[in-house]
C-alpha cells in the first residue's frame, strides 16, 4: 500500500474511532492539526508520512478520557499501524511521537525524545489550543467537567508538576494562564511562531474583554 493509501486508511480509523468524542478532541480537532502539519510542513525538512500519521493518530486516545492512562493511546496507534504493514521505523517514530508532544509531558524534567517531526506536530496541536478555537476548546471541555468558569478565590497555579496538571479542576478562565497563553513561547517552528502571535493576541482582547465585562 502506498504512503496516500495508509493515509487514507488512518484517516477512515480516526473518524470512526473519534465517532461522538468530546467536541474539543473529536475529528474536526484532528482535521485541524493535520492541515496546520501539512501547512508547517512546508517550511521544514521533514519525513511527511511521520508527521501526517502522528498528527492523524496523536489524539486516538487521548489519557483525558481514559482515566490518565497514557498508554492506550500509543499503543492503539501502534497496533492500527502494524496492521497496516507501515514501515517499523516509521511506526515507532509516529508513537514516540504520541508518548512526548503533549503539554503536560513537557512539565516533566529530564531528557525527552525530540525530532523536527515531532515539533511540527506539536505546533499544529497548540495552535489549535489558542485563539478563537483554543477558546471554544477550553470552555467546550470546562464545560464537559463541570467546571467553574471564573472564581475569584482560586488562583491559578504557574508552577504546576505534570500530576498536578493531570489532577487540576481549577476554573476555565486559569487554564488560560496555566497553559494557553504560554503556548506562544514554547512553539518550535518560525512558521508556528508567526501563526500563534495573532492567536495569542486574540485571547488577550478576550481576557480583557471578560474581566470588564465582569467588573461593569
Amino acid at each position: 500500500m502506498g504512503e496516500e493509501g495508509v493515509v487514507a486508511k488512518t484517516i477512515d480509523f480516526v473518524k470512526k474511532t473519534l465517532k461522538g468524542a468530546e467536541g474539543g478532541h473529536d475529528w474536526f480537532h484532528t482535521q485541524r492539526v493535520f492541515n496546520n502539519s501539512r501547512r508547517i510542513s512546508q517550511s521544514e525538512e521533514v519525513d511527511g508520512l511521520v508527521v501526517e500519521l502522528a498528527s492523524l493518530l496523536h489524539d486516538i486516545a487521548d489519557p483525558k478520557f481514559h482515566n490518565g492512562d497514557e498508554s492506550v493511546g500509543p499503543s492503539m496507534a501502534k497496533n492500527f499501524l502494524l496492521g497496516q504493514n507501515v514501515h517499523g521505523n516509521v511506526t515507532e517514530h509516529v508513537v514516540n511521537i504520541i508518548k512526548h508532544m503533549s503539554f503536560k509531558n513537557s512539565l516533566e524534567k529530564g531528557e525527552k525524545f525530540n525530532s523536527k517531526e515531532l515539533q511540527v506536530v506539536q505546533d499544529a496541536d497548540r495552535l489549535d489550543a489558542i485563539g478563537a478555537i483554543g477558546i471554544a476548546r477550553a470552555f467546550n471541555y470546562g464545560g464537559f467537567k463541570n467546571r467553574e468558569l471564573y472564581n475569584p478565590n482560586v488562583a491559578p497555579n504557574l508552577n504546576m508538576s505534570k500530576e498536578e496538571y493531570k489532577k487540576s479542576s481549577s476554573p476555565t478562565i486559569n487554564h488560560f494562564y496555566e497553559k494557553l497563553l504560554l503556548l506562544k513561547d514554547k512553539m518550535n517552528t518560525e512558521t508556528g511562531k508567526k501563526l500563534a502571535e495573532e492567536r495569542h493576541q486574540f485571547m488577550l482582547d478576550y481576557l480583557e474583554q471578560f474581566y470588564k465585562e465582569l467588573n461593569t
